[in-house]
């Protein structure tokens, strides 16, 4: 593992962050695989680059709009499987008026798991996972 693979894995995750932040649904799906898989918080899949702009767009036409990715938690941990091949775990969320998201119903740990195709890392999968008390399962 190089510290230079691991910033451009990061850049990589910051540039979405920031396509995400400026509503820029077709920027943010250029970061994924064309066979991407992309499943959200609540556990819906969406299958490709194209499907994942259309649901970026449509969120930032409708319930996302103005929303802005911000991280939290716990720093990324990357791992690499291969040359080409990161797992990046990492605490954040998307907050709706601009507050940290640590400590709140809207915090997430994202997974994902990049690929490097002619120098450049692009997103294979992605899984959002709400970060909830286990004891509040208990309850219901």
């Amino acid at each position: 593992m190089t510290d230079t693979k691991e910033a451009q894995v990061l850049a990589t995750l910051e540039s979405m962050a920031a396509a995400w932040n400026n509503e820029d649904a077709a920027a943010y799906a250029d970061h994924f695989t064309e066979d991407a898989d992309y499943i959200t918080f609540f556990g819906m899949t969406v299958p490709g680059r194209r499907k994942i702009e259309e649901l970026r767009r449509a969120m930032s036409q409708g319930p996302m709009k103005g929303s802005k990715l911000v991280g939290g938690g716990e720093p990324p941990k990357i791992r690499f499987l291969r040359p080409d091949v990161a797992v990046v775990l990492l605490g954040g969320g998307s907050s709706l008026d601009g507050k940290p998201v640590h400590g709140t119903e809207r915090e997430s740990l994202i997974t994902y798991v990049l690929v490097c195709d002619d120098d450049r890392w692009l997103v294979a999968s992605f899984q959002n996972t709400r970060v909830t008390d286990p004891k509040s399962w208990a309850k219901k």
